[in-house]
């Protein structure tokens, strides 16, 4: 079960963010900054928040379990497209004073998990964010 981001009226900060690309031999830097965009597109949604790092996580966690998984989440949410790549980051941020009941005001949260799929060679679609 994932712990999932809120929206609000106040944008949240993505404009100082630290990217690790780390090593992959599936991605290139292009497709990582195209599942950064929809990522910072969500965060600035979540009022008041401060987005302070994003990193790939690993090849590793491009395998067909994952997939199947974001597939299974994407049949939930009656998109049509059958995924066959998946990407994961995890980025680190801070709350901001007045934050929902749902997250710890004024706290620094780490390794937050953010999953996108995509079709071979696709656009991504972000289908998952949160501890899972």
């Amino acid at each position: 079960m994932c712990i999932c981001g809120l929206t609000g009226c106040e944008k949240g900060s993505v404009s100082e963010v630290k990217v690790d690309y780390g090593t992959s031999s599936i991605y290139s830097e292009e497709e990582m900054n195209e599942a950064i965009e929809l990522i910072e597109d969500e965060f600035v949604t979540w009022d008041g928040f401060e987005l302070k790092s994003i990193s790939y996580s690993s090849d590793d966690e491009c395998n067909s379990r994952n997939i199947s998984w974001l597939n299974e989440l994407a049949e939930a949410k009656n998109l049509s497209d059958e995924f066959t790549q998946c990407i994961m980051f995890e980025s680190d941020f801070h709350t901001s004073k007045n934050a929902p009941v749902n997250w710890n005001a004024d706290t620094d949260y780490d390794d937050y998990q953010w999953w996108l799929a995509r079709t071979d060679n696709g656009e991504w679609e972000l289908l998952s964010w949160g501890y899972c």
